[in-house]
């Protein structure tokens, strides 16, 4: 299904070393929110998806968008960054997935967590398959590090990118795998010591 928004604007980032990533902005009230950020899948540029989801976009940009865009690029070229959730646009999101975006925003680089953790935290004992379909529709990947959730079993999981490029951008984050490829870490967020 479309969104509904009109108005958007795009700003397209490349290159980066997973292809192209697009922001998908509005401004309002001389207010800039990030709607969306599509990265380029198998197949799938995210320019692209940005023409189907949002054809009446226009390519634009402002101060704020532009360092959302370096920021974003820094990130998946390995660098150290801390996004803020001032910029995104949370009003396409239910507001249980705004509670998993918020906890999951809160796993500091260099840690993982498991699904089912996340939930916990939330409150929601049994609620790993929710937070992953909450995850699974992060409409603010990067932003939100979604990477950063793992399953229980603390193999890697699913990725909207790929479970290739999940482990890359955790491996630039200094997370390691064992040779059955599960996560090594000494530690899960929101968990304990295991």
């Amino acid at each position: 299904m479309k969104p509904s928004i009109q108005l958007m604007n795009k700003k397209i980032i490349k290159p980066t070393p997973f292809g192209t990533v697009c922001i998908i902005w509005s401004v309002s009230n001389n207010i800039h929110r990030i709607v969306r950020v599509l990265f380029s899948k198998l197949g799938l540029l995210a320019e692209n998806q940005a023409s189907e989801f949002y054809p009446s976009s226009r390519t634009s940009s402002c101060a704020e968008i532009d360092a959302v865009a370096a920021a974003i690029k820094a990130h998946l070229e390995g660098e150290d960054v801390v996004f803020t959730l001032d910029i995104v646009d949370f009003t396409l999101c239910s507001t249980f997935q705004q509670s998993v975006l918020r906890a999951t925003y809160s796993i500091p680089r260099g840690s993982v967590s498991t699904y089912q953790l996340v939930a916990a935290s939330l409150g929601i004992s049994k609620g790993a398959r929710a937070v992953g379909n909450a995850l699974a529709n992060n409409p603010f990947p990067f932003i939100v590090p979604c990477h950063r959730v793992i399953s229980s079993n603390r193999h890697i999981g699913g990725y909207g990118g790929g479970i290739a490029m999940k482990q890359a951008l955790l491996e630039r984050e200094g997370i390691g795998f064992d040779h059955a490829e599960r996560v090594i870490c000494k530690r899960l967020h929101y968990g304990k010591t295991g």
